[in-house]
Parts: C-alpha cells; sequence; structure tokens
C-alpha cells in the first residue's frame, strides 16, 4: 500500500480520510434502497417491480465483472468517483419522469456503480485503517465496512420512506436529497488520501472469476444464495405486500420495515466476529429458517408483527450466514485467487438477489402471493437444509 499525496490540492489525512469515504460508501449503498419503500406508488405490478429491481442486481453483476477489480491497478479514487457519478446520473434520471423505461434505466446504472463502489470503498476503508493505525486490530474497519454497506442498505429505505410519507412530491423529494448527498460523496473522496499508486502501462483485463470444488464452497455459495434471496424478497416484493396485503400503506412503516431487516444483520454481522466459523453457520442457519417461517406464517395470518418479527430474524439469519461463508471462501482460496473467488462469491450473491425476485415476479402471475411465498420459503428451507448437509461434511 502507498500513500499518495497531490499537491494540486489539499487531501486529508489518513483518519480524515478514512471517515470520508466511510460516508461516501454509506451514502451510495443507501441511495441504491431507496426505490424499495416507493414502487407501491408507481402503480406498477409485482411483476414488474421485480423486472425493474432484477435490472439493479443485473447492472451490479456487470459491473463487478467488467470494472470491480480496476482500482487495484489504477488507484480507488479513479474508480470511485465515477462510480459515485453513475449514481448521481441515476438519481437525476429518477427525477426526470416515472415511465418504465425510466426506472429500468435508472436501476441499472445504480447497479452499475454500487459494482464499482463495494469492492473498491471495501479495500479504500481497510487501507486507509491500516495506515492510520498501522499496529492496531481490524476490529474498527470490519464494523465501519459492515455499518455503510448492510447498514446503509437499510438507511437508504428509512430515509426514503420518512420524505416519502412526511414531505409533498414523494417520487422526486428522496432522490434530490441524495442526488445532494452523492455529490457530496464526490467531494470527500476528493479531499481522501490515496492507497494505490497507479500501474504504468496497465492494460485493461475483465475480472477473473474462480470457484472452488467440494462440499464447504458449495456450501457457501449456497448459503450466499439463500441469504441474498430474502435481501431480495425485502427491497423489491415486502414494501407491496405490506402496503396490499397487510394494509399498511404508510411509506415510513415500508422503509423501518427494510431498515429494521438490513440493520439487524449487520448489528449480528458484527456482534458475531469473534465466533468461530462452524459457530457462525450455525447460528445463521437457524436464524434465518426461523425467520422464515416465522414471516410467512406473518403472511398468512395478515399479522404484521409477526411479519416483521420473522423479517428480523430472517435478515439476521441472512447477514451471519453470509459473513460464515465469506470467512470459508477466504480461506479455501489461496492469496492469488482469493480476489477471483471472492467476486465469484458476489456474483452468486446478486445473481440471486435477480434470480430470486424474478422468481417471484413470474410466480405472481400464475398464483397468489401467498402460494408463492409458500413455495419461495420452502425453496429457502431446502437450500439451508443442503448447507446444513455440506457443513457437516467439511
Amino acid at each position: 500500500m502507498v500513500l499518495l499525496e497531490t499537491r494540486a490540492r489539499p487531501v486529508a489525512d489518513t483518519r480524515t480520510g478514512f471517515w470520508a469515504v466511510a460516508g461516501a460508501f454509506l451514502i451510495a449503498m443507501a441511495f441504491s434502497t431507496v426505490p424499495a419503500p416507493l414502487f407501491p406508488l408507481y402503480g406498477y405490478s409485482t411483476f414488474t417491480v421485480t423486472v425493474v429491481f432484477a435490472a439493479y442486481a443485473i447492472g451490479v453483476v456487470v459491473s463487478l465483472v467488467l470494472a470491480g477489480h480496476v482500482s487495484d491497478k489504477l488507484g480507488r479514487r479513479r474508480v470511485l468517483i465515477p462510480a459515485l457519478a453513475l449514481e448521481a446520473l441515476a438519481a437525476v434520471l429518477f427525477l426526470t419522469g416515472t415511465s418504465l423505461p425510466v426506472l429500468l434505466a435508472a436501476r441499472f446504472i445504480t447497479g452499475l456503480g454500487v459494482g464499482m463502489i463495494t469492492a473498491t470503498a471495501t479495500a479504500h476503508l481497510h487501507e486507509l485503517h491500516t495506515a492510520h493505525r498501522p499496529h492496531a486490530t481490524g476490529t474498527r474497519f470490519e464494523i465501519v465496512s459492515t455499518a455503510a454497506n448492510i447498514g446503509g442498505l437499510g438507511l437508504g429505505t428509512l430515509l426514503a420512506g420518512f420524505l416519502a410519507q412526511y414531505f409533498t412530491a414523494p417520487l422526486r423529494t428522496p432522490y434530490l436529497l441524495f442526488l445532494v448527498l452523492l455529490l457530496a460523496g464526490i467531494g470527500a473522496v476528493l479531499i481522501a488520501p490515496e492507497t494505490v499508486r497507479p500501474e504504468p502501462g496497465y492494460r485493461y483485463r475483465p475480472q477473473r472469476v474462480t470457484t472452488a470444488s467440494g462440499p464447504a464452497y458449495l456450501a457457501a455459495a449456497t448459503g450466499t444464495f439463500a441469504a441474498f434471496s430474502v435481501f431480495g424478497f425485502f427491497t423489491s416484493v415486502a414494501p407491496g405486500f405490506v402496503a396490499g396485503t397487510l394494509h399498511h400503506p404508510s411509506r415510513l412503516l415500508a422503509g423501518a420495515i427494510v431498515f429494521a431487516v438490513f440493520g439487524g444483520s449487520a448489528l449480528a454481522q458484527t456482534l458475531t466476529t469473534g465466533l468461530p466459523p462452524r459457530t457462525r453457520t450455525v447460528l445463521g442457519l437457524t436464524s434465518q429458517a426461523v425467520g422464515v417461517v416465522t414471516l410467512v406464517t406473518g403472511m398468512h395470518q395478515t399479522s404484521l408483527p409477526v411479519f416483521l418479527a420473522g423479517g428480523i430474524l430472517a435478515g439476521i439469519g441472512a447477514g451471519i450466514l453470509f459473513k460464515a461463508s465469506i470467512g470459508t471462501v477466504a480461506a479455501l482460496a489461496t492469496p492469488t485467487e482469493r480476489g477471483a473467488a471472492m467476486a465469484g462469491l458476489f456474483l452468486i450473491a446478486y445473481a440471486a438477489l435477480a434470480i430470486s425476485a424474478l422468481a417471484i415476479g413470474v410466480a405472481t402471475l400464475f398464483t397468489g402471493v401467498m402460494t408463492v411465498m409458500t413455495w419461495f420459503a420452502a425453496a429457502l428451507l431446502t437450500m439451508l437444509t443442503a448447507v446444513a448437509l455440506l457443513s457437516h461434511r467439511t
């Protein structure tokens, strides 16, 4: 790692830079979930909402493959600033109209930005933390990066729900606020120290993605798919279900529910940092399984408290299980293959977002949402059972 100073403009110290990048990371991830509590206001069907959501996940996957690794060669700021600019462009698109082509384009562009930001901002935070506290543990970095990433996903829905509930122009005000915040995030990254010296003569190649064989990797991949399927449900279909079937149209409530799911996930990931890998896996499997069953029970009973309790439990389990999966893949891969292996795991994660949302949306064209969610829960429980069996073999 090399800290590079630039004389042409003031550069913050590593401590200030760490918090500047963390703030920009938080804003970027929060913006990605702003539409979640607003989807019912657009008036589109469940299927159309899931297609719009899938456009976002596809954008992330494309970006991870094409640009997720470029900051290792060109520098962190050179990737973070264009990525934040892409999200700002998406905010402008959201402000221009509510037609389906506009929504699809805005969500796809948002995904492109998030795919560039996730790995780059995490690496930048780790390097700034190490430069500022060379002899400290990585606890601060892990807590802050988790809060910015997973916590940011929840914060975006909460802010959007609040603004849509209490301010005029609910389909414009949240995007206008985040446009300002994203521009501020660009300014924050501009003052942060660079931590990568650009590679002279760098020739671009797409991200190399690898996977591993064996029960341990298969368990990690399946656990990741199950975890992100839960996240996909809450950021696409759940707000509409709460407004329609449960008869609670409050935008603030919709945002608060998604915030609680992601907030529980982020908190659980932080609190379980010191647990052994097998213990984390068992805890994640148990919590997600119980949460999914409780969630579907609440849907059948049209009970908001039961639905919410199940969602929080499922989110906690998903967060723990995903963290355990990351630890498994990191341990399995050699240092030279670790980046490619992690890219493979994140591709599985975001593919799960798209596939699960689209599967739910397509199924609702043929049968009722209750039946769809019962089968969705059964599929999740089957995957969790497979993870348990595979983990037992390692």
